[in-house]
């Protein structure tokens, strides 16, 4: 475990370090309370639903209903011109994808883009990074510029034909965060996904006291997008750790600067003293970054308690739980109770004797026609004469009408 730790750190020497941007940054070091209802120095916009803040993530577009629009916009500019923004996000939905997330570096953001996606914005000064499943692939990231000119509102849907850069990329139900990582510099602009190049120039060069924003959409059968992290630092080379600015500067305080000693073959130096100063330095660096991991591990202890007390209060109450047993129990005392009238019951008589009536009720009506028959038999036929009328010879045969 040490000798992994010794190898970890000190693969860690090469890395740059840089200065967290705080104003437009959430998602690093402390994770927020439950309760938190905003994102210092951040917008939260919601088109037909309330976007939702949890302590280690925000979700922009819910899993159901679709057709709902989320945005963040940062409050502050950004002043620098060499600067490094780093975005954690995750996508998950139903087996078709149902949406679309767009990264912005914008002049006037929230007025000009608000909640739109590449495909509703309109005109917009500045970059946009979107990622979506164009085309029925699977995935893609792709780049676009516009300096206010373009309505991109009115190319839908010849919008794709503008990409200045893409990469595939399966971004959907993959049950970890994504991370997506932005470097501009003078002579360079570059876009990594997952520590791995997605697309780079060296004829982007983007105005400084533009603003971020995070904008998504979806459709009928929606996507849910979770931000879990934006970061943006001066410079154009990722960061060495995630420590909040307190402890940054506690740490600064504590230990001397990380120096970063090169390599110099041990054959050069020769005294004794230049060695020290040599192991003396080295081991300055190594304690800082020692902090720097230490510091790391505590953020992961705080996290994973809030995710405790979150689980801990979702859960149902004692009485919920003993309510529910009573019902089970009562349940499970019905159903013995049928089974037992069932066992008991001497369906066997019941049946015969049903089998019983019905042989008895087919072999009546089976001779019914034999019955009728040799009834009407029997039945004397009248004698002709016997149809004749009689005469009373006390009547008189004529009658006189008077």
């Amino acid at each position: 475990m040490r000798l992994f730790l010794a190898s970890l750190l000190l693969a860690s020497f090469g890395a740059s370090a840089q200065t967290i941007v705080q104003e437009t940054s959430f998602g690093y070091g402390t994770p927020r309370a439950p309760d938190t209802r905003n994102i210092p120095g951040w917008k939260m916009l919601g088109e037909g639903h309330d976007i939702e803040l949890l302590s280690d993530k925000v979700i922009l577009t819910p899993p159901y209903p679709g057709n709902k629009r989320g945005a963040l916009w940062a409050e502050h500019t950004t002043a620098l011109e060499d600067w490094t923004a780093e975005f954690e996000f995750r996508a998950s939905g139903p087996e078709r994808p149902g949406g679309n997330l767009q990264l912005w570096y914008a002049s006037n953001g929230e007025q000009a883009i608000g909640t739109s996606s590449i495909y509703t914005v309109g005109r917009f000064d500045g970059l946009a990074i979107v990622i979506d499943s164009h085309g029925g692939g699977s995935g893609s990231i792709r780049g676009f510029l516009n300096d206010g000119t373009t309505d991109y509102q009115s190319r839908h849907p010849a919008v794709d034909s503008l990409a200045f850069g893409h990469c595939d990329y399966a971004y959907r139900n993959l049950g970890r965060p994504s991370v997506l990582q932005i470097k501009h510099g003078r002579d360079n602009f570059e876009v990594r996904i997952d520590n791995r190049l997605c697309f780079s120039s060296n004829l982007v060069v983007l105005p400084p006291s533009y603003s971020f924003g995070v904008t998504a959409a979806t459709s009928e059968n929606p996507d849910s997008f979770e931000i879990f992290k934006f970061v943006v630092s001066s410079g154009s080379t990722s960061t060495s750790f995630r420590a909040p600015p307190q402890q940054q500067q506690q740490q600064a305080a504590q230990a001397p600067p990380n120096t970063n000693p090169s390599n110099v073959p041990a054959s050069s130096i020769t005294s004794g003293e230049a060695q020290f100063a040599d192991l003396h330095d080295r081991l300055q660096a190594l304690n800082g970054l020692i902090n720097s991991l230490f510091q790391d591990f505590q953020t992961q202890k705080d996290v994973q308690g809030v995710r405790h007390s979150e689980l801990l209060q979702n859960m149902p109450k004692d009485q919920t739980i003993l309510a529910l047993d009573r019902r089970v129990q009562s349940l499970e005392t019905m159903v013995s109770s049928l089974k037992k009238q069932i066992e008991d019951t001497d369906h066997a008589r019941q049946f015969s004797k049903l089998h019983d009536r019905l042989t008895q009720t087919h072999v009546g009506i089976t001779d019914l026609p034999s019955a009728f028959t040799e009834g009407m038999s029997k039945t004397p036929s009248p004698h002709p004469s016997s149809l004749s009328p009689t005469h009373d010879q006390n009547l008189p045969s004529k009658l006189t009408l008077l």
